[in-house]
């Protein structure tokens, strides 16, 4: 067997979260829609929108290291966007249900912050400089997701549902 190289593990990886993104693409409209908060309803709408750019920026990046955009089969996002959707059937119509929701978008964001944080440092290593610059775009917008599921669970969702 050839030698792996980390630009080997790099390409994998990026295939990884291409695939990963698209899922989530996916996934969101059917979130927002089973989502009872405007606020959060609308959380999702826009990161609809910026999941779109993240797989632009990811199609940039595949670009600049001379590959064609693929995914790869993601079984860890397959298995959180699975525990949502169950989220959704078991919670619909009760108190608790946006908390849930707030609960798995939590658990995609910090796989997202994974990839995109090891993808990055790899870029930096590999003499990627461009490559790490949208990565690290897309990192910072994930973790202001992030951030925003913590304040409307926080401020407003818990509060709702305890």
């Amino acid at each position: 067997m050839a030698d792996k190289t980390l630009d080997d593990l790099f390409h994998d990886t990026l295939k990884d979260i291409y695939y990963a993104e698209k899922q989530i693409l996916k996934t969101l409209p059917k979130m927002a829609k089973a989502a009872q908060s405007s606020e959060l309803k609308a959380g999702f709408e826009t990161h609809h929108e910026e999941t779109q750019a993240h797989i632009e920026r990811l199609e940039q990046v595949f670009e600049l290291i001379g590959k064609t955009p693929r995914g790869k089969t993601c079984d860890a996002i397959l298995g959180i966007i699975e525990e949502g959707k169950e989220i959704i059937e078991e919670y619909k119509g009760t108190t608790a249900l946006d908390a849930g929701l707030i609960s798995a978008a939590h658990a995609v964001e910090h796989y997202e912050m994974a990839r995109y944080g090891t993808l990055r440092t790899w870029a930096q290593q590999l003499n990627m400089p461009e490559a790490m610059k949208l990565l690290e775009q897309t990192l910072k917008e994930e973790e202001a997701t992030d951030e925003k599921l913590s304040t409307l669970a926080i401020t407003d969702v818990n509060k709702k549902a305890a």
